[in-house]
């Protein structure tokens, strides 16, 4: 494409001073995995709620679900909502602020 076109040009240059794309950065001085703050913390404190919640107490709540109610909630709906947990727990406490 030449200058006289309309269309979109991608231009590196235009997004830093020095002509090199932000995402460069992290070749040229990479941080060491030692150097990165991992710790387990609270989120992972959470995260075992949540895995406790869904392989334990979820599957104790369906054994002991009395018969005579509705089986629909007990196969369907018990393990749905820890499984959502466990999955927004995940997410939540694999990323870092």
């Amino acid at each position: 494409m030449t200058s006289s076109d309309d269309g979109y040009v991608h231009d590196p240059a235009a997004f830093d001073g020095d002509g090199e794309t932000s995402d460069d950065e992290w070749l040229r001085e990479p941080v060491h995995p030692e150097a990165v703050d991992r710790e387990f913390g609270w989120r992972g404190w959470v995260l075992v709620g949540a895995i406790v919640l869904a392989f334990v107490v979820a599957p104790l709540g369906i054994l002991l679900w009395p018969p005579s109610l509705n089986y629909w909630f007990a196969l369907l709906i018990l393990p749905l909502f820890p499984a959502v947990i466990l999955a927004l727990t995940a997410v939540w406490a694999t990323t870092r602020p």
